[in-house]
């Protein structure tokens, strides 16, 4: 009598039979499965969309990724995991994906805690090729996070998880206007309603690295919403372990994508990260870093919907805040340069001031008008005086003289 071997495992578009679970998130789940036509192994994922979603909604995500899928599936790269086919079962789609003999970057760090730069860089480099080799054919990921980097024994990484990858040109908003993503790993053009493309990748490979290299993501908040505000408009959590990595995270996380470090320049500076030829920042004159933090969570890998009317009020407020913070700055601005003529004219010597003889006192001109004066009029008087008597001399001499002739 043979044993009970349990219930026929369940076969799908009968061809896969699924095994053991290898993994569940907000878009479904992953099963370890047997392809019975080219009996191989391969990673099928069931998309559920087990976020709350409307039933319109749902219709064009499973459309959507169906589509995207077949997309996916035309992309070969060695740090890729292949989509092999698509299909459709039950209402729902299923992704037949190579199966690669690895554990997601989420769990790895969840593990051991915040990972060592070199190794960083090195997994950055390969998940950076992948994405790649989709945006040439107009693939955009949109789902870059810990949870879809798979880690190799040898350290190698591996992208995976193409479910709400989208062609360059496709909208990333549902019918209802319901943006679909994990908030943590955002772009901040994403939140405002841009249409998605290569640098929201940059920026989510960015998140991902410094999630593995610091233990946290650089803009978790908790809840969606603070978490939305704080991609928008705040500055990542200061780093504490990246090292050389630091300046390229920073690069890959500039708000502003026509700022964002660029694929070849990000690959330049990782490259230089694994060889060891950055150059270590500058220690600081500060206290020593905390300890790393123990393993555990990841926080920020679930998949979030965000409805319409939130990212309105999120693009409303972060405006507003840009608004005040852009206002405030001009305002420091001209008060440093206030400051700063004010204390240009203090140090400047004073120009030298013309030497002008100080005016007699009023009571030395008038002192000398009543001296002046007089002597004139006397001296004047006198010659009219002499030349009087001069007259009166030449008529007395004329008439003596006309008496001597006489």
């Amino acid at each position: 009598m043979s044993a009970d071997t349990g219930p026929p495992p369940r076969v799908v578009a009968g061809r896969y039979a699924l095994g053991e679970m290898l993994g569940q998130g907000g878009m479904g789940t992953v099963w370890l499965a047997t392809d019975l036509v080219l009996e191989r192994q391969v990673a099928v994922k069931e998309v559920t969309f087990s976020i709350h979603v409307t039933e319109e909604e749902r219709a064009l995500l499973r459309e959507r990724t169906m589509r995207e899928a077949r997309a996916a599936g035309r992309l070969e790269h060695p740090h890729v995991a292949t989509v092999y086919d698509v299909v459709e079962e039950g209402g729902k789609p299923w992704l037949v994906m190579k199966h690669v003999q690895a554990r997601s970057l989420q769990e790895i760090v969840e593990e051991r805690g915040a990972l060592p730069p070199a190794d960083v860089a090195r997994i950055g480099l390969d998940v950076l090729d992948a994405l790649g080799a989709a945006h040439a054919i107009g693939i955009v990921h949109r789902d870059v996070k810990p949870a879809n980097v798979l880690v190799g024994p040898d350290g190698s990484g591996c992208l995976t998880d193409f479910g709400i990858a989208t062609t360059t040109g496709d909208s990333s908003l549902t019918t209802q206007g319901a943006l679909i993503g994990s908030p943590s790993y955002m772009a901040p053009e994403r939140v405002n309603g841009a249409e998605p493309r290569p640098p929201v990748d940059l920026w989510s490979l960015g998140a991902t690295l410094y999630a593995a290299v610091e233990g946290r993501p650089p803009f978790d908040r908790g809840d969606a919403w603070p978490t939305l505000m704080s991609v928008v408009s705040e500055h990542p959590a200061p780093m504490l372990r990246a090292g050389a990595l630091g300046p390229v995270l920073l690069g890959l996380l500039t708000k502003d994508p026509a700022q964002r470090t660029t694929a070849a320049t990000a690959r330049s500076q990782l490259r230089a990260v694994v060889d060891g030829r950055a150059p270590a920042p500058a220690a600081a004159p500060a206290p020593a870093p905390p300890p790393p933090p123990p393993p555990g969570r990841i926080a920020g890998n679930s998949v979030e919907r965000i409805d319409a009317a939130d990212l309105l009020a999120l693009a409303s407020a972060s405006r507003s805040l840009l608004g005040s913070v852009a206002r405030g700055a001009r305002e420091q601005v001209r008060d440093a340069a206030d400051r700063r003529r004010d204390r240009k004219a203090e140090s400047a010597p004073a120009p030298p001031m013309p030497v002008l003889a100080p005016p007699p006192p009023r009571g030395r001109r008038f002192k000398r008008r009543w001296v002046v004066v007089p002597v004139v009029v006397t001296v004047i008087l006198l010659l009219v005086l002499l030349i009087g008597v001069a007259l009166v001399l030449g008529e007395f001499f004329e008439v003596d003289d006309v008496g001597d002739l006489d």
